[in-house]
């Protein structure tokens, strides 16, 4: 059984693969957070803007199997044109991507992309893996396509992560005001990366552009 909160057809908005359309398919759950404002003070993670509680988003549901999920996700992607993408993400999506599901999709001809906090040592299979670590949690995903890293984090400053394994590594603001990224963050990520050429800046352009 797989429960998942949203799915829709739109833009990758942040990291290696902004820009590129994509199919989301948002879990629920997390293992960092349980998701409700009264628990986010005393949580890992406690900068989290997404809603990943029940299945009652665009799309959502419940689904008994992997193929199922498969043909609900692949309904979205518009047509033959490029090489379709799904980005599986939660939440954590760790808790439940499993490979029947990554086989259902490959069958499918997706390329499967997964954002997960590295908390949870990710399954054989995904195309590109994206790491974003956060606060105290132990990483055990060590190795990836990229690690995102939300900064600033007292308890995750960005030299912990030096003996990892990445393609590619970038810094992405920490976003604190109601309109979009706080600009003495976006100034602090900015030097960051100026004075760590290994860091690259990735901006969520999904918010600045309005895409959903």
């Amino acid at each position: 059984m797989y429960s998942v909160k949203e799915a829709f057809y739109t833009l990758q908005g942040e990291g290696g693969q902004a820009g590129r359309p994509a199919v989301f398919c948002r879990f629920t759950g997390c293992n960092l957070w349980s998701g409700r404002e009264q628990d986010r003070s005393t949580s890992i993670c406690t900068f989290c803007d997404t809603d990943f509680i029940g299945t009652d988003g665009q799309n959502g549901g419940r689904f008994k199997t992997a193929d199922a999920l498969a043909a609900h996700v692949a309904a979205f992607w518009p047509g033959p044109e490029g090489k379709p993408l799904v980005v599986f993400t939660g939440g954590e999506p760790l808790l439940q991507l499993d490979t029947p599901l990554i086989d259902a999709m490959h069958a499918r001809g997706f390329m499967i992309a997964v954002e997960t906090n590295g908390t949870i040592e990710a399954p054989d299979g995904i195309d590109w893996l994206c790491v974003s670590p956060k606060g105290r949690a132990p990483l055990k995903q060590r190795s990836g396509q990229e690690l995102k890293l939300v900064y600033p984090q007292s308890d995750a400053p960005p030299e912990r992560f030096i003996d990892t394994d990445f393609e590619h590594y970038y810094l992405q603001p920490m976003d604190l005001s109601p309109a979009g990224h706080d600009g003495s963050t976006v100034q602090q990520t900015l030097a960051y990366c100026m004075a760590h050429p290994r860091w690259s800046l990735s901006l969520q352009t999904h918010k600045i552009t309005g895409i959903d």
